[in-house]
């Protein structure tokens, strides 16, 4: 069961969209994720508390999912190098980006390793006609990972697990390489011939 997102990774946005105040270190706020007709997709829209009390119950259109955040302002190393610090997150960072149908049981067991870490922190889950949608926030910058459940059957997990060792392998051995040599990303078909199981992948 595909579903194709049309979701690039968010980060919290730093400023009220409705009106414009700048969120201070440590406040509170809601984060909105709307349907965007446009795309096909989805948008991601940030509101102070006095703009959630102003425009809850009647905004147009109703938000998809929503939840109640704290803001932190952005890291001093950037978000680049927040990402690489994991190798299960800059994968699925990837694989969120390139949005490939093709890779989303893949996504779904790493999106289970980093809640498990706690680098995800679950806010949402959505149910619509074709599928289930599950809503993580990174815990450090905000950025809204949305992933397809995909429903595995039992049969289906130990090809999965072993997709996502090959995965971590390959991105372990290009995090590894010279810049020069790792300066070409991993796609999503490129895979060791063998890897660990995604048990002890995770313990990475």
């Amino acid at each position: 069961m595909a579903i194709v997102l049309d979701w690039k990774i968010k980060n919290r946005s730093g400023v009220c969209d409705h009106t414009e105040h700048l969120f201070e270190e440590d406040e509170p706020f809601y984060t909105c994720i709307f349907d965007d007709p446009e795309s096909d997709g989805f948008i991601r829209r940030d509101y102070s508390l006095a703009a959630w009390e102003e425009l809850s119950g009647h905004m147009e259109p109703e938000p998809f999912s929503f939840w109640r955040s704290v803001y932190k302002p952005p890291a001093e190393t950037g978000e680049d190098e927040t990402v690489n610090q994991n190798s299960a997150e800059a994968i699925l960072h990837r694989l969120i980006e390139q949005d490939d149908p093709s890779t989303e049981n893949a996504r779904y067991i790493l999106a289970l390793m980093l809640e498990r870490k706690k680098i995800l922190l679950p806010t949402e889950t959505k149910t619509t006609d074709t599928s289930t949608l599950l809503f993580y926030e990174h815990k450090e910058t905000g950025a809204v990972y949305i992933v397809a459940d995909p429903e595995l059957k039992l049969d289906e997990i130990g090809h999965v697990q072993e997709q996502v060792s090959a995965l971590l392998e390959a991105e372990e051995n290009r995090q590894n390489q010279p810049p020069e040599a790792a300066a070409t990303d991993l796609e999503p078909g490129d895979s060791p011939d063998q890897g660990d199981s995604a048990d002890s992948a995770d313990t990475e």
